[in-house]
């Protein structure tokens, strides 16, 4: 009974010890593989720019069904102006308790820009153009594609997921401007066409606390999110397995973590920016 316990013991500390290790060693293989993808980007801006052009076209505008409603553009457009119109009602209800109803103006141009347009759009792209990068290179994986390319003397890391990487920091640039701008958009029609504020107190305290500085933060948010959500879906679709069944649960690995690392990086990113302060002065 002695001897029985202790070993037990050792078993159970083995296998925990083995869990870590295997942990760490995933981590380093996807650090591995965000350094190769990273370095790949001049050789595929050189060497494979016919592809490049094809999967910006595809991740702009989209493919098959996607393409009738307007592919991506049409769907970020959707979702900021959703939550965008939420500004209105939140902040002009909120705002009216109080009796500052005034500053719904002011609620637009400092949440739609710092939180809002970034965070909608990093969900936008971790369910469009992520959710379709993972599932095509998962499926050139299980069909054995990808080693056929290595066969040809294709570069696949530059030719599959440099270029997607690329592609998508390319095609959030007009993202982002379509997701402001309909932000923007909603939230003046609701605050002044549906609670009926003027149109020129909304747009005093919009353009007064509208900083030009924060839109480039936010641009540059959007860009560093959509490298690493490419680079976390590229990864699980490159390394996927167990034919379709391994395919969807790597899509579905892919979203989750592309998902919470764009949070977290939202987060770090307005910490850097704006700091304690803000970079804000709500003064009269």
């Amino acid at each position: 009974m002695s001897q029985t316990l202790p070993s037990r013991q050792y078993a159970r500390l083995s296998r925990s010890l083995d869990g870590v290790v295997l942990g760490w060693n995933r981590i380093g293989a996807q650090a591995q593989f965000y350094a190769r993808t990273l370095a790949s980007i001049p050789d595929a801006i050189i060497n494979y720019r016919t592809e490049l052009l094809r999967l910006i076209a595809q991740m702009g505008l989209g493919t098959g069904a996607l393409a009738v409603v307007g592919g991506t553009v049409a769907i970020v457009g959707f979702l900021t102006m959703t939550t965008g119109a939420l500004v209105a009602v939140q902040g002009y209800n909120q705002l009216a308790s109080v009796g500052f109803e005034a500053l719904t103006g002011f609620a637009s141009a400092f949440f739609n820009v710092r939180l809002i347009v970034p965070g909608t759009t990093s969900v936008a792209l971790s369910a469009t153009i992520g959710a379709g990068a993972t599932a095509q290179l998962g499926a050139m994986r299980i069909n054995e594609e990808i080693d056929a390319l290595e066969v040809i003397g294709i570069r696949s890391v530059s030719y599959l997921a440099a270029t997607r990487v690329i592609a998508g920091v390319v095609v959030v640039i007009p993202l982002y401007c379509i997701a402001v701008m309909m932000a923007f958009f909603a939230a003046r029609l609701g605050t002044v066409v549906i609670y009926g504020q003027g149109a020129g107190v909304y747009d005093h305290y919009f353009n007064t606390f509208l900083n030009p500085t924060d839109l480039i933060w936010s641009f540059g948010q959007s860009v560093a999110m959509t490298v690493v959500i490419m680079l976390v879906h590229t990864y699980y679709g490159y390394t996927a397995s167990g034919g379709p069944a391994g395919v969807g649960e790597a899509v579905g690995r892919a979203v989750r973590t592309s998902m919470v690392v764009a949070s977290v990086e939202i987060v770090m990113i307005s910490l850097a920016v704006y700091g304690q302060s803000g970079n804000f002065n709500l003064a009269g």
